[in-house]
């Protein structure tokens, strides 16, 4: 078992061993939730992104759309 403690601006650092267990690089995004027994539960997020057929065209208004999407998506933090 790691520790780490609160700082005061209630940051937690992930010990090295951890990270490198769950492959955690700048960026990744963790879910956190409290369970019945009163533990914090952090899941490594892995976003999936769409993907399209080869060969469907696009319209410009979806292309802009998909755009769109996509930023409210970093900016919110992910989907899924």
């Amino acid at each position: 078992m790691k520790r780490s403690k609160i700082t005061r601006s209630f940051q937690v650092t992930i010990p090295k061993e951890i990270r490198e267990a769950l492959g955690l690089q700048k960026g990744d995004y963790l879910d956190m939730y409290v369970d019945e027994k009163g533990r914090i539960i952090m899941e490594k997020k892995v976003l999936r992104r769409k993907t399209f057929r080869a060969g469907r065209p696009l319209t410009p208004e979806e292309i802009e759309g998909i755009i769109a999407k996509g930023l409210g998506e970093n900016i919110a933090g992910g989907s899924d």
